[in-house]
């Protein structure tokens, strides 16, 4: 196993932004939100996720420039979205990619710090993230905001890169997902792999906060993904 090698956990510089979100993110999203709902469904939630007299509130954890509460809103799902980061140039393009899907109404996007959040206890039904742990330092304080914000009975949906074992695994992850990328963009891949965290690191995280270690499973070649009903 590579040893974790840390990454900036701010990408706020305006190339970092541009890139991110010129990379073509459609199919991982669609995935995510795919499995989210399904997730949701076998919770029992299917007239929950309809149901516009009670729209689910939703927080977004390093949302990055909001392409996923994008797509969840897209889909037949009555929910209002609270998308945070703590990247300003980030957000910029979030406001911009959120105007332009006409969804100002439905998604709130905020400069928040995740290991701090201003929320109170229990004040979402559901909570996702895509891609933030590998960014922390020490991610347990953001697990920890996670559990704290959300409801009871509510779900908690976290998916993010699985460091792989060596640095040819690396090599072909980089070269297979971001191959057509431009040099910027492969090198941003290949620093998230590095820093990315192991599955039992994840498990270890989970058990710590109250969940079990099997609701942590490696579901692809390059992710980790903790679905828990709390």
């Amino acid at each position: 196993m590579l040893t974790r090698r840390l990454e900036p956990e701010v990408m706020d510089t305006i190339e970092d932004a541009r890139d991110y979100d010129s990379m073509d993110h459609s199919t991982v999203n669609r995935v995510f939100v795919d499995d989210l709902l399904t997730f949701a469904n076998e919770c029992g939630w299917q007239a929950r996720l309809t149901d516009a007299q009670r729209p689910l509130n939703v927080l977004d954890v390093g949302t990055g420039t909001a392409l996923i509460p994008i797509e969840l809103c897209r889909r037949e799902v009555a929910c209002r979205i609270t998308a945070i980061d703590l990247a300003a140039e980030m957000l910029k393009l979030a406001d911009i990619n959120i105007a332009r899907a006409g969804l100002t109404r439905r998604i709130q996007a905020e400069q928040i710090d995740a290991k701090k959040l201003p929320y109170g206890v229990a004040a979402f039904d559901v909570v996702i993230s895509n891609s933030i742990a590998h960014h922390i330092p020490e991610p347990r304080a953001v697990f920890t905001e996670m559990l704290r914000v959300l409801r009871p009975s509510g779900l908690l949906y976290v998916r993010d890169l699985l460091r792989p074992q060596s640095l040819a695994e690396v090599d072909h992850l980089v070269a297979t997902y971001a191959g057509q990328e431009n040099a910027h963009s492969q090198q941003l891949f290949r620093d998230s792999l590095h820093a990315a965290l192991s599955l039992a690191e994840v498990r270890e995280l989970a058990v710590d906060g109250g969940i079990t270690a099997d609701a942590v499973q490696q579901t692809s070649d390059r992710h980790w993904t903790l679905a828990w009903r709390k």
